[in-house]
């Protein structure tokens, strides 16, 4: 492997003593201290520390300290944490459980390439080009919504799951991701695990993206927060308590994620079946939440906000304003068009309160400041010669 060891890196923790601080001694004769003034200060705290753990059984005792009672009191102080549910307690002990087993990286581990499509690939001689020469690395897996694909690779036969329909914005997503997961998993050697559509095409050489993911200490998970009607606005009453307001979140539903990570989401009931059962349009009056938009951005905010990159491999151009990306056709796939996807190192999120605020978020790798996109869609199925003739050039070039 010939780029491992630019890849690794090395921690370096640096110690600093400082003497201490030198006090004088204070003067022989000093100003009385306002003892009254303490007494009052002690006795007040009193008062609001018993007003907030004893709430509401002493009203009169509020009311001694503000002409609001107990509410006036209870909107300054901290709020109380609240108590979990016995499925929360056992979902957060065995997420913990996953997330403290050591992840191991051998000459053997792979890469799992997870499609999700309608049917044929349209771009599997480019995949199958960007596969050659890099067996035993990587594993291939198909989510086949509706019809059964046509292969034109040796690395795609036979490599479909057991799949069902797939309805954009709904739960079948998810389970669909699911399916790929939970075939992908049973493979041990598999460590890292990334999600593509029909329409995506790689952007860097084998050995590239091999590196950059097997080595990256967290999984890219997309995650943002939308305080706009498309973001928390979407999220529904019915989620509670499990599910805070405060903590939904938004992101692109296209992942690369740790094997530790694979087996935490497919671990998950309890958060997911929240989803699941409230996730969908008229639940609640007419919010319309889009389950691959939130469930896994919202996921890993509250279980694991540390292990996860806030964006996303896979680059797309939401520029047109739309409900779906911009497609990439033919006569717009250059070279100079794959380079400038390649050189991007910052992401922007535009939220969708008012008319979009919108913030720019700089691409780290392990603390270096790195490109951000390994992959691209949406690309039209015309733009496959093109491609073709371009992807020596411009992942070589770029590596």
């Amino acid at each position: 492997m010939k780029a491992v060891k630019g890849w690794r890196l090395c921690g370096t923790s640096y110690t600093q003593s400082l003497p201490g601080a030198r006090h004088r001694a204070p003067p022989p004769t000093t100003t009385r201290k306002p003892v009254w003034i303490m007494a009052v200060v002690s006795l007040i705290t009193m008062f609001a520390i018993g007003a907030y753990v004893f709430p509401h059984h002493r009203r009169a005792a509020c009311y001694m300290l503000s002409s609001k009672g107990c509410k006036g009191l209870t909107d300054w102080l901290p709020p109380s944490p609240r108590e979990f549910s016995d499925d929360e307690i056992s979902a957060r002990v065995v997420i913990r459980e996953i997330l403290s087993s050591p992840r191991v990286i051998k000459k053997t581990s792979k890469i799992a390439f997870m499609f999700l499509t309608p049917g044929t690939l349209p771009f599997e001689k480019l995949w199958d080009l960007f596969f050659q020469g890099h067996e035993g690395k990587f594993s291939v897996y198909i989510h086949a919504s509706k019809d059964t694909p046509v292969h034109t690779s040796r690395y795609f036969l036979s490599r479909e799951i057991r799949s069902d329909e797939v309805v954009w914005g709904r739960i079948s997503m998810i389970d669909a991701e699911r399916r790929l997961l939970t075939s992908a998993l049973k493979d041990p050697e598999n460590q890292q695990f990334v999600l593509l559509s029909d329409s995506c095409v790689p952007l860097r050489s084998f050995d590239y993206m091999y590196n950059y993911m097997m080595y990256s200490n967290v999984s890219n998970v997309d995650c943002f927060d939308d305080p706009g009607p498309h973001g928390i606005g979407r999220h529904m009453d019915h989620m509670l308590p499990e599910i805070p307001k405060e903590d939904f979140r938004k992101g692109s539903q296209w992942f690369s994620m740790t094997r530790q990570h694979a087996v935490m989401t497919m671990a998950d009931n309890l958060y997911y079946s929240k989803f699941r059962d409230y996730c969908g349009p008229g639940v609640e009056s007419n919010k319309n939440c889009i389950a691959d938009e939130h469930y896994l951005p919202t996921f890993f905010y509250m279980l694991d906000p540390g292990g996860i990159a806030n964006w996303t491999l896979t680059y797309v151009d939401w520029s047109e304003g739309k409900w779906h990306p911009r497609t990439f056709m033919p006569e717009v796939v250059t070279h100079e068009l794959l380079k400038n996807l390649t050189s991007i190192d910052a992401v922007s999120r535009v939220t969708s309160e008012g008319t979009g605020i919108v913030t720019w978020t700089q691409c780290m790798w392990n603390g270096i400041k790195r490109p951000c996109y390994l992959f691209g869609r949406k690309f039209h199925a015309d733009a496959l010669d093109k491609l073709m003739d371009l992807f020596p050039k411009y992942t070589s070039g770029f590596d």
